[in-house]
C-alpha cells in the first residue's frame, strides 16, 4: 500500500492576519505557519494505513522554501518520504497548483513510484477553494470523494469511505488507485515524538521546481473583514449594582 498525502503550508490558527499594502498577499512577517488541520488528519491516516497494511507513505507540498518545515513535520509524524514543489511566490491559484502536483505525481510514477491512494485535505483554511484535490484526481483519471470522515479497506483491493450529511452519512466504495479528500475529525493526529523529530531533521526531502502554468483564477485584491468588537458595561459593584441589574432584567423582559 503506497499512499501519497498532499499538504499545504498555512498560517497558524488564531493568528491575526494582516495584508500587504497592495492588498495582493498576506503579510507573513510576523506569522507562524503550520499544515492545515484537514491535511494533518490525512497525514495521520496515511501513517496508520502503512503501519497496518505495509508499503510506504510520501508527503508532497507546493510552496515557498519555508514549506520544507511542514514536509518535515509530516515526516516527524511517521511519513517515509518528502517531496517539496518549491515556488518563489507565497501561493498559486488552484489550477496552477493542481497542474504542478499532477506533473510531479506523473514524474514519480514514471520513475517507478506508484500510489494506490492519494489523500488531500478537504480544503485549505486560508483560501478554501475546495478545488485542488478534485482537479488532480480528474487529471490523473482517479475516482475521488470529498468531505470524508471515515476510511476502511474492503476485500478486493478497494476502500469504503464515509461522508457525514445532515441526517446521517453516505458510504462510497472506490477501487484503487483512487483519491480521497478528508476532513478534520477523521482521526486524532499524533504529536511527533523526539525520535520522529530527529528523524525528520535528518531526512532527505526531494525538491522540484515547477513552472507556473496558466491559471483559471485571477486575483483582484484581498479585503480585510470588518472586525467585530464587543463592549462590556459595568453596572456597578456590590449592593449598589442591584438597582441597575434589576432595570436591565426588566428591559430584557425577564422580570
Amino acid at each position: 500500500m503506497n499512499v501519497l498525502v498532499c499538504i499545504k503550508r498555512v498560517p497558524a490558527p488564531g493568528a491575526r492576519i494582516n495584508l500587504t499594502d497592495d492588498e495582493q498577499h498576506i503579510d507573513t512577517r510576523h506569522l507562524g505557519f503550520t499544515m492545515s488541520p484537514h491535511d494533518e488528519c490525512a497525514v495521520e491516516e496515511a501513517v496508520r494505513m502503512v503501519t497496518e497494511h505495509g508499503g510506504s507513505s510520501t508527503v508532497l507540498s507546493l510552496g515557498p522554501p519555508e514549506a520544507d518545515e511542514q514536509v518535515r513535520q509530516a515526516i516527524s509524524m511517521g511519513v517515509d518520504h518528502g517531496v517539496l514543489l518549491e515556488i518563489d511566490d507565497i501561493d498559486w491559484e488552484p489550477q496552477a497548483t493542481a497542474s504542478a502536483i499532477t506533473e510531479a505525481i506523473t514524474t514519480l510514477t514514471s520513475e517507478g513510484t506508484t500510489f494506490d491512494l492519494v489523500l488531500f485535505g478537504n480544503e485549505s483554511p486560508d483560501a478554501g477553494n475546495y478545488q485542488v484535490g478534485i482537479r488532480v484526481a480528474y487529471a490523473l483519471g482517479l475516482p475521488i470523494v470529498s468531505g470524508i470522515k471515515g476510511i476502511e479497506f474492503v476485500d478486493g483491493g478497494g476502500v469504503r469511505v464515509r461522508r457525514q450529511v445532515d441526517d446521517g452519512f453516505e458510504l462510497y466504495e472506490l477501487t484503487l488507485p483512487a483519491a480521497v479528500a478528508v476532513k478534520e475529525g477523521l482521526n486524532l493526529p499524533r504529536y511527533p515524538a523526539i525520535k520522529g523529530r530527529m528523524r525528520a531533521k535528518k531526512a532527505s526531502v526531494r525538491t522540484f521546481t515547477p513552472d507556473a502554468g496558466p491559471g483559471g483564477l485571477r486575483k483582484l485584491r484581498l479585503r480585510q473583514p470588518r472586525e467585530q468588537k464587543t463592549e462590556t458595561t459595568v453596572l456597578g459593584h456590590g449592593p449598589e449594582a442591584a438597582t441597575a441589574v434589576a432595570d436591565l432584567l426588566e428591559e430584557l423582559g425577564v422580570m
